[in-house]
Order: structure tokens, then C-alpha cells, then sequence
């Protein structure tokens, strides 16, 4: 089920219609540059909305200033350094280049900007606040917002929408808005997957596990009815039914990136990695349906620093299998959706598709 919202608007500045679709992509955010003083301000911001972190606000406060703000940059910087590039972040730079194919995939018909949830415009990181206002100065009269989430998640998804809502506060006269929620079966996400995963599969051997790692959430968040877990399992579950090798045996959901000492999702990607080849399982390949673009946690915590941990715990041949980036499919996929939301201009409604 995808939640869509359309407030159409046909009032825009100085009364010059504007029929181009405004498309919003946005992605997570990244720091300016892989340093413990730019890391720093990315981690406050990121770390202080309460949908990341559902602690009560005063407590919270307490320890990202006095305790975390002051010992996880430097680590962190140190991981940027790691897949930092000559574009600069992995995110951002694929984040862009998804833009520019997505909007040639489109045509003149739409305007494709890019924004991120997190990151500052001064440093050439589109915040959704100044993307918006670019389509508000444009006399764009309607805006599509695509989050590059697959699955809906509290932390993520509607996070998006909060900023989104913010921003709507503040303005007098707005932009008529959509708001695709996820993707995480569409035949044409699960296609992409299956085609990148059998792609891979078609130059190495079958791996004796494949592994499927989406980003870890609290499980109080489940409780509290998030459904993020259910689609995750939902999502792997199609593209194992689409993959050409189709043994269940094969497969297995992990959860990364936990943080903090509360229980998360299980079972725990780096737990599980140490403990396969106890089991005798010492060739593996890792997949994460989860992440539109390879970025910090798939290129350094997945691809390096979970290498290890296999390799070092007796595994022999460890393998990431990239995200979709800027494959043909997930181009498609991307393209196809947006056009699914394309509204009548002339409505105003508010439907769930």
C-alpha cells in the first residue's frame, strides 16, 4: 500500500502557469567532507531528530552533546576517509547521478531536482528547504516527492515528510505536493534487485549463503507499529522468488548499523557473519535491498569492515554486490513510479493507492 497526497495549486507567483512536474528526490544527507568537524555538524543535525532517536529530547540532548558529539566524529571521519571519492561522498555523488538519469529517462515534461534530508547547501549538499523554494521560484505548480527509500521506516520515510511539512509551514502559498511512501514491492524494484543479484551470480559461482542486509532499526520501533521489518522480510522474499536459483537454504536477512545498547532487529549482520563459518559456510555474498545508493554504510561498514570480521572468523570468499546506483532497471523503476503519480493538476484529493 502507498500513501499518495495531492494539494494541487493552480495560484503560483506572479500568476504564470508552470505545467512541468516538479520531481523531488531525496536521500539521507552526508557530511561536507570526511572530517571530525564536518562529520560533527552532520551527526548533531542527524542525531537530534526525534524520529531517529525516540528518546524524551531533554535526555537525549544531554548525551549527544556531553558523550557522543564528542567521541563518535573522529571515528566516523575515519570511516568517510575510507570510501570518500574525487566527486566527494559516495551518496551524494551517485544521489546526483540517479538525478541526471532520471530526469533524461523523463524528458521535458519534468523538472528532477535533488535534495537530502540532512546537510547544508553552502558545502553543495541540496536541502530539501532550498530545492523546494527552486521549484516555488520556477512557478512549478506541483511537485512529486520520491524519498529513495524502498521501505517505509518512521526514521526515514516520514522524517522526509516532516521536513517537507516544515517547510510548508513557513509559506504563505505552496506547491501542490505527492508523496510516494515506498516501493518495496513494486515488480520493477524487486526486477532491479533480481537483475543485479542474478548479474553478479553469472560471474561468480553461487555463494553458500546470499545474504540480504537492510538497516537495522530499534525493535521497540516494531512494536510501536512500524512497518519497516515486515517489508523488509516482504522484499526479500519477492526477490528470492524471482531469482533464478531459488533454494531457500541460500538465503538469509541480516540487520546492520545497530547503535546504541538497546535491542534492535535480528539477527545482526556482524553476529552473524562471525558465526557462519563455525557453521562451515566460508563463501558468502551480501546484497542490501535496502539502500538505492552505496554509501557509507554498505561501501565501508558491508563491503570492508564486515569483510573482515567473515574473513577473520575462518571465512574464505566474502563479496558485496553493489546497489543499484545508477543501473538501467533502477532507472526504470524509478522513472515508472513517478509517472504512476503523475496527478490531473486540476484535482484537488487526497487518495490512498
Amino acid at each position: 500500500m502507498s500513501l499518495t497526497m495531492s494539494l494541487a495549486n493552480n495560484n503560483t507567483k506572479n500568476n504564470t502557469k508552470n505545467n512541468t512536474i516538479g520531481v523531488l528526490l531525496v536521500n539521507l544527507g552526508t557530511p561536507d567532507a570526511p572530517t571530525k568537524k564536518a562529520v560533527k555538524i552532520y551527526l548533531k543535525e542527524f542525531l537530534s531528530d526525534p524520529r531517529v532517536i525516540e528518546i524524551p529530547k531533554i535526555l537525549w540532548q544531554i548525551i549527544l552533546r556531553g558523550i557522543i558529539l564528542n567521541t563518535r566524529p573522529k571515528k566516523s571521519a575515519e570511516k568517510y576517509k575510507k570510501v570518500w571519492t574525487e566527486k566527494g561522498s559516495p551518496l551524494l555523488a551517485i544521489s546526483q547521478e540517479i538525478c541526471t538519469h532520471v530526469a533524461a529517462n523523463l524528458g521535458a515534461a519534468y523538472n528532477v531536482k535533488l535534495g537530502m534530508r540532512y546537510g547544508y547547501d553552502t558545502a553543495g549538499v541540496p536541502s530539501i528547504f532550498a530545492q523546494l523554494d527552486a521549484f516555488q521560484a520556477e512557478n512549478i505548480e506541483h511537485v512529486i516527492v520520491l524519498p529513495l527509500y524502498p521501505q517505509y521506516c518512521a526514521a526515514t520515510t516520514a522524517s522526509v515528510f516532516d521536513k517537507i511539512s516544515a517547510w510548508m509551514i513557513r509559506k504563505r502559498n505552496i506547491v501542490g505536493l505527492t508523496f510516494i511512501k515506498e516501493y518495496y514491492q513494486h515488480p520493477l524494484f524487486i526486477k532491479a534487485c533480481t537483475v543485479a543479484i542474478n548479474e553478479d551470480l553469472a560471474m561468480h559461482k553461487q555463494p553458500q549463503k546470499l545474504i540480504f542486509s537492510y538497516h537495522g532499526m530499534p525493535e521497540v520501533t516494531f512494536k510501536k507499529g512500524d512497518p519497516y521489518y515486515t517489508q523488509c522480510l516482504k522484499t526479500t522474499e519477492l526477490i528470492i522468488n524471482s531469482l533464478d536459483n531459488k533454494s531457500a537454504d541460500h538465503y538469509q536477512n541480516v540487520f546492520q548499523s545497530r547503535f546504541g545498547a538497546q535491542a534492535w532487529l535480528k539477527p545482526y549482520a556482524y553476529q552473524y557473519l562471525n558465526e557462519l563459518p563455525k557453521q562451515g559456510v566460508d563463501d558468502v555474498a551480501v546484497f542490501c535491498p535496502g539502500f538505492s545508493a552505496d554509501c557509507l554504510e554498505t561501501l565501508e561498514e558491508m563491503a570492508l569492515d564486515n569483510k573482515s570480521v567473515f574473513i577473520q572468523a575462518g571465512g574464505k570468499n566474502y563479496r558485496y554486490i553493489s546497489a543499484l546506483n545508477t543501473s538501467v532497471a533502477h532507472i526504470d523503476l524509478l522513472a515508472t513510479l513517478i509517472k504512476e503519480y503523475t496527478p490531473t493538476l486540476s484535482s484537488i484529493n487526497t487518495e490512498i493507492k
